[in-house]
C-alpha cells in the first residue's frame, strides 16, 4: 500500500508540475499527533482523546522553483486535523487552515509572501516557549487565545493572519525583521469575527546561545460572536506588545516570554462597554527545555495570565516529557495545574472552565509520527 499510495502522489505532482524544470521541486510532509487526556475542571473529573498535544496534526506540500541569480518562487499550503476524529482542525470550512501563501525570495535581499500566513510576533515569541507554542497544550498559546469575560473585546494574537502580506530579510549578523501587512478578513469559525486591518513587525536576534525577538501588532476593531451574547461585542483596537528570550549552555535552554496586550478605549454605550470587556492584560511564562540525552527532553514552564484593573488572574505551572524512539516517532506526557482567581476563566486550549475560582488539574500521554 505504502508502494501505491507513493506512487499516486507522484503521478499527481507530476501531472500538477505540468513539465516544470528540473530546479522546481515539491515536498509532502505531515505530522500525525494523538493523546489521551485525564482532566479535573473544578472538581469533575473526565477522561477524553484529543489531537496534537505535542505537535497540530497537519499535512502540507511545500515547494520552490529556481528563477535563477539567487531568486526563487516559492509556496508552502497546510492542514490541519484532528486525529480523533478525522475533522478538520479548527475550522472545518478552511482546507488549508495553518498556511496557504506563495511569492518570491531572494538570497539577497529576503522574501515577499502573499496568503495566510504566520504573523511576524509568532515567530518573535515561539522560541520563548517550551511548549513550542502548541494550540492545545501550551501554557502559553491557551493564555493568549482564553476566553475570559473581561477581556473578549480585546483582539487575541492569533498567530495566523488571512489576506496577508509580509516581508522577511535575510539573516544579518544574527538579525532579522519581519514586516506584515493583513487585510481585513471574516470567519464563521470556530467562531463567527470580523477582523479589521493588522500591522505586524518583529525583530529577532540569534548568536551566542541567546536568542532574543521583540514583537508590536496593531489589530483595527471588529466585531465577535460569543455563545450567550445576543449581540455582536465589538473588538477594541489594540496594540501588542511581545518579547521572548533564550539562553542555551550544554544541555539546558532557558526560555521566557511576556504579552502585553493594550486595547484603546471603546464607545461609551457599545456592548463592550456594557459588558467592562476591554481590560488589558498580560501573559508571562518562564521555563527550560533539558536535553537530558539525544532521545530524551525535559519541558518546565511556570505561567502567569494578568487582567489589569480588575481581580482576574491566572497562574499556572507545567511539565512534559518527550522520547523520541526514532527520528520520526516519538511518545510525550504532560502535567499541568492552574488556579483562576477571582473573575479569571482560563483553561487550556479546548476547554469550558466550570465557574471563578477554580482549578484545573491535566495530566495527558501522547504520541507524534512526523513524515
Amino acid at each position: 500500500m505504502r508502494l501505491v499510495s507513493r506512487g499516486i502522489c507522484g503521478a499527481a505532482m507530476l501531472c500538477a508540475a505540468g513539465g516544470a524544470a528540473a530546479q522546481s521541486s515539491v515536498t509532502l510532509y505531515g505530522v500525525v499527533d494523538v493523546f489521551g487526556q485525564y482532566l479535573n475542571n473544578g472538581g469533575q473529573s473526565s477522561f477524553s482523546e484529543r489531537s496534537g498535544g505535542n505537535s497540530g496534526s497537519l499535512f502540507g506540500l511545500k515547494g520552490s522553483e529556481d528563477l535563477g541569480g539567487g531568486l526563487k518562487a516559492v509556496f508552502t499550503v497546510e492542514n490541519g486535523f484532528n486525529v480523533n476524529n478525522g475533522a478538520f482542525f479548527a475550522d472545518t470550512t478552511a482546507m488549508f487552515y495553518r498556511q496557504a501563501w506563495v511569492g518570491m525570495t531572494d538570497e539577497k535581499y529576503g522574501s515577499l509572501t502573499f496568503g495566510r500566513q504566520y504573523q511576524p510576533t509568532f515567530w518573535a515569541a515561539y522560541p520563548g516557549d517550551p511548549f513550542r507554542a502548541d494550540e492545545a497544550l501550551s501554557p502559553s498559546a491557551s493564555a493568549v487565545l482564553a476566553v475570559d469575560r473581561n477581556t473578549l473585546a480585546v483582539p487575541n494574537i492569533t498567530g495566523r493572519t488571512s489576506n496577508s502580506v509580509m516581508y522577511q530579510s535575510p539573516l544579518l549578523y544574527g538579525l532579522k525583521f519581519y514586516a506584515m501587512y493583513g487585510f481585513a478578513a471574516t470567519v464563521t469559525q470556530p467562531i463567527p469575527q470580523t477582523s479589521g486591518n493588522m500591522l505586524d513587525l518583529s525583530l529577532t536576534y540569534t548568536g551566542y546561545g541567546l536568542y532574543a525577538g521583540f514583537g508590536y501588532q496593531y489589530q483595527h476593531p471588529g466585531t465577535e460572536n460569543f455563545p450567550g451574547i445576543p449581540a455582536a461585542v465589538n473588538l477594541a483596537a489594540t496594540e501588542h506588545f511581545s518579547g521572548a528570550l533564550a539562553y542555551r549552555f550544554g544541555i539546558v535552554n532557558l526560555q521566557a516570554q511576556y504579552f502585553y496586550n493594550r486595547p484603546k478605549d471603546v464607545p461609551a454605550g457599545s456592548v463592550a462597554a456594557l459588558l467592562n470587556a476591554a481590560h488589558s492584560y498580560s501573559v508571562a511564562v518562564v521555563g527550560a527545555t533539558i536535553q537530558a540525552t539525544p532521545a530524551d527532553a525535559i519541558l518546565i514552564a511556570g505561567f502567569e495570565r494578568n487582567v489589569r484593573g480588575i481581580d482576574d488572574r491566572t497562574p499556572g505551572i507545567q511539565i512534559g516529557y518527550d522520547h523520541n524512539l526514532s527520528k520520526r516517532t516519538a511518545i510525550y506526557a504532560r502535567v499541568g495545574y492552574m488556579k483562576n482567581h477571582g473573575t479569571a476563566m482560563m483553561s487550556w486550549s479546548g476547554v469550558t472552565v466550570t465557574g471563578h475560582d477554580t482549578s484545573q488539574t491535566l495530566a495527558v500521554i501522547g504520541m507524534t509520527h512526523r513524515f
